[in-house]
């Protein structure tokens, strides 16, 4: 018996809960509609619009940043 409950209103209990979430899932998916499309050929970098785009600009200011400390040592 799990949790001390005996297994009728355990299983009762584990159905409605897997019922009521597949429901939800259910309901959502309609509501937001999402694209289960699969591109035939992948996208491009920068193309994708869940890139981060801070990210990349950190990237470019530190090979900046590197590029001019070379320079100085340079001189």
């Amino acid at each position: 018996m799990p949790a001390g409950v005996s297994w009728p209103p355990y299983l009762r209990m584990l159905g409605a809960s897997m019922l009521a979430m597949f429901a939800g899932a259910q309901v959502v998916h309609q509501y937001y509609l999402p694209d289960l499309s699969i591109p035939e050929v992948p996208p491009k970098p920068g193309d994708l619009k869940t890139e981060l785009l801070g990210y990349k600009v950190r990237e470019e200011a530190t090979a900046a940043l590197q590029q001019l400390k070379a320079e100085q040592k340079v001189d």
